[in-house]
């Protein structure tokens, strides 16, 4: 009896340990991103202080707004909603732009600057791996700036659009037509996607940054422009530069190519997504064989390599 009830006690401990080693793997990543939360405060406060600033000099744009709005409306119907969404456009754009500014930096200094403070030494006492330590900050650019800058463009976008809703409607205008333009559900679950593709896009040129990170002593934004520069160069003398240009130019702007119905227009809806074609492109596939290359060779860079 005593063996039974011995076995039957073992019993849900054996079926809750691959639980427990799962939450005990995902714990450090957990922490590791947000390390970089911490010592990192760009990621969120330059999105959101340009979100700040979009909704400082919003009201400066509502000065004689309902009588260009009533004017707008003898344009042809697709005219009207480019007319009517350019702002709430505008305003998403250089949220997502200042997002990408800041991963790019980031990248840049994500592996290099723990190295020259010596800081590297104290994470390495620490029980997480080059490879956990190197996909949490590859995580930043991936997924949480995404994250990070959207929710500022959807509260941007939602207050612009009350404000103006509650200008028109104080001056005896019909907003319905502006709330049509925007499609405030249908264009968030775009900007949901827009998100997404561009972080997949843009994921083997995050990588290669942080390779460069991860390498360079001094001046990492010179090394990661070097090879590129000798790409170019060597392009614009043999081929006149026809290949490099359609390959960066194809990886800097082609999301928009692959990723959204062509000739799509401006507001972005959910009639201008395509997601089949993106996930068919080989152009996406290629690129994240490359990040995937790029990682790997900065964890390998940071197990080796010593502070500077």
């Amino acid at each position: 009896m005593s063996l039974g009830s011995s076995a039957m006690s073992d019993l849900p401990l054996d079926v809750s340990a691959p639980k427990a080693v799962v939450a005990t793997a995902r714990r450090p990543f957990y922490w590791s991103v947000r390390r970089e939360l911490w010592e990192n405060r760009s990621i969120y406060i330059a999105p959101l202080a340009v979100a700040g600033v979009i909704l400082l000099g919003f009201p400066f744009s509502l000065i004689g707004f309902p009588g260009r709005f009533q004017h707008t409306q003898t344009l042809p119907l697709a005219k009207q909603a480019a007319e009517h969404a350019e702002l709430y456009e505008f305003a998403a754009a250089m949220i997502m732009l200042t997002s990408l500014i800041v991963a790019v930096f980031y990248c840049l200094g994500a592996l290099q600057a723990e190295r020259r403070d010596r800081s590297i030494l104290f994470w390495k006492s620490l029980p997480v791996s080059d490879l956990t330590t190197v996909l949490s900050k590859a995580a930043i650019p991936l997924a949480v700036l995404p994250a990070v800058a959207f929710v500022p463009v959807v509260a941007v976008r939602l207050v612009m659009l009350l404000v103006s809703t509650a200008v028109l409607a104080a001056y005896g205008v019909d907003p319905a037509p502006l709330w049509s333009a925007v499609e405030p559900l249908s264009s968030t679950l775009a900007l949901i996607y827009a998100s997404v593709a561009m972080a997949l896009w843009y994921a083997p040129i995050y990588g290669w940054l942080l390779l460069v990170s991860a390498w360079a002593r001094r001046m990492a934004f010179l090394w990661a422009l070097g090879p590129p520069f000798v790409l170019a160069l060597f392009d614009a003398i043999a081929f006149h530069g026809f290949l490099f240009r359609h390959l960066l130019g194809y990886r800097l702007v082609g999301v928009e190519e692959v990723a959204f119905v062509p000739h799509s227009h401006s507001p972005l809806g959910l009639a201008d997504l395509d997601p089949l074609r993106f996930l068919a492109t080989p152009g996406l596939w290629f690129g994240l064989v490359f990040a995937a290359g790029f990682l790997a060779a900065a964890v390998w860079l940071r197990r080796r390599r010593a502070p500077d």
